[in-house]
């Protein structure tokens, strides 16, 4: 292999918005992240379900006659 071409492998610590860390080898000197295992709705079992100008109600509306079949 040619020496000096491939980038320099760095040990850090990902952080998400809600605090939690994760160590991982990247060549990134820093990785921030939004969301994680530790805060997404999958993997805590808490679903928020944001409903904005009665979008649910209206699909409910539109689609009643095909969900009660």
């Amino acid at each position: 292999m040619k020496s000096d071409i491939h980038p320099e492998y760095n040990r850090i610590v990902a952080t998400c918005a809600c605090g939690n860390g994760v160590e991982l080898g990247t060549v990134n000197k820093e990785i921030k992240v939004e969301i994680c295992s530790a805060c997404h709705p999958f993997f805590t079992g808490k679903q928020k379900l944001i409903d904005t100008a009665g979008r649910v109600e209206k699909f409910m509306k539109k689609y009643a006659k095909t969900l009660n079949k």
